[in-house]
């Protein structure tokens, strides 16, 4: 078993990273190298759920890796990377709405200095498409001028301007994966125990997204919040119906996001008040208290970038499981003999076929679409989805 085992359905791919790999490792031997083989600055692009981030980490544990072949993923090396605690690979993966300045300044600083432990300092860049312009120049410069023995690894949705500026993309080696097959992520979920009748389900429901069909299998409230989603679409009969159907939309991925980021706000708050003396006396601890509301308000700051992203992370997952049922209708309306997205939900599937021509149906598809596009554009979320159900009604 190797690192890239975990990229599922990607063969092209693995093949590419393999032999980059085997020829970073006779770079650092002083071996010839086929030009063209390595490169210093690598962009991974594909659908959310195709696994970028996840070929990032196998190609920067590949290689640390000094085995034969290289990413063996049985050695210290191996295992430290995909555990994140590896001294020489740093994640950059934002918690918030973006990856500023700052943050990038400190990390291609680090990334210069020679590996302490591996044979190369690696930086992977999960959401590359979330720079700010600043950090981007930042990350640029040291793209531009490479220091030896590091590489960068992005991850990014495509080579759009709009996710990647182009100097930045001019300069990477872009290696494009594809929304992995049903089949092939059912296999993986079997591997894991799941029954093969759960894991066709989950595979075929999870829109290609390898992660969300792991969650659908394990986690009971993410097979609900599906559930309640898919059902709207055929409950949409009035404007109350609309109304009603958005603020449920609405607060369930405020709960959603409240959930994952309440503790952690918690926690982070008691930790840092402690750091900065809380609870401590004397001259020093009161100075240090005195120093910390600048602290404690740029924590406040960040805490409510996460939240904020998460709830449009779990608004998101919505709208592409009813982005899906569309897709769905549309396949009853022109007969075609091609798996559906949601077999547990054929027959509001068939209702609402029935109920409106395919025009209707694309049109309602690229509302949703809009809707995704819009929020991500700071729309409140509250009135692009109220706008969103509207437009969804049935006639």
């Amino acid at each position: 078993m190797t690192v890239f085992d975990s990229l599922v359905g990607q063969d092209a791919a693995i093949d590419e990273l393999s032999r980059a790999a085997a020829a970073a490792g006779d770079l650092i031997a002083g071996r010839p190298v086929q030009p063209g083989a390595m490169t210093h600055a690598w962009l991974f692009t594909g659908p959310a759920g195709s696994g970028r981030s996840v070929a990032a980490r196998a190609l920067a544990a590949a290689v640390q890796c000094d085995r034969e072949p290289a990413g063996c993923g049985s050695c210290a090396a191996c295992h430290s990377v995909l555990a994140g605690t590896h001294p020489d690979v740093r994640q950059v993966v934002p918690e918030g709405l973006s990856i500023g300045v700052n943050e990038m300044r400190a990390v291609v600083g680090l990334a210069a200095r020679r590996p302490s432990l591996g044979r190369w300092q690696v930086v992977v860049i999960e959401d590359a498409d979330r720079l700010t312009e600043g950090a981007a120049n930042a990350l640029l410069k040291a793209i531009e001028e490479p220091p030896e023995r590091t590489l960068f690894l992005l991850c990014a949705p495509s080579t759009h301007p709009d996710d990647v500026i182009v100097t930045i993309r001019s300069r990477c080696r872009v290696v494009g994966l594809r929304i992995p097959p049903a089949a092939a992520i059912a296999r993986v979920l079997i591997a894991d125990g799941v029954d093969p009748e759960t894991a066709e389900w989950a595979a075929q429901a999870s829109g290609g997204h390898i992660g969300r069909a792991k969650r659908l299998v394990r986690d009971a409230d993410a097979r609900q919040r599906r559930a309640a989603v898919l059902a709207i679409p055929a409950q949409l009969t009035s404007l109350s119906a609309c109304f009603s159907a958005a603020d449920h939309l609405v607060q369930a991925a405020e709960a959603e996001a409240r959930a994952l980021h309440e503790d952690l706000d918690t926690t982070e708050s008691e930790e840092l008040k402690v750091a900065l003396g809380a609870g401590g006396t004397g001259k020093g601890a009161t100075t240090a208290a005195r120093g910390s509301a600048g602290v404690l308000k740029e924590l406040e700051r960040r805490q409510k970038s996460r939240a904020t992203r998460l709830q449009r992370d779990a608004l998101d997952r919505a709208l592409v499981d009813l982005a899906s049922f569309y897709r769905d209708v549309l396949l009853v309306q022109a007969g075609a003999e091609v798996p559906a997205s949601h077999p547990d939900f054929a027959a509001d599937v068939s209702m609402v076929a029935r109920s409106i021509d395919q025009a209707g149906a694309l049109r309602r598809l690229d509302e949703v679409l809009a809707c995704r596009e819009a929020i991500e554009l700071n729309v409140k979320p509250r009135i692009a989805v109220e706008a969103l159900t509207a437009a969804l009604r049935l006639p």
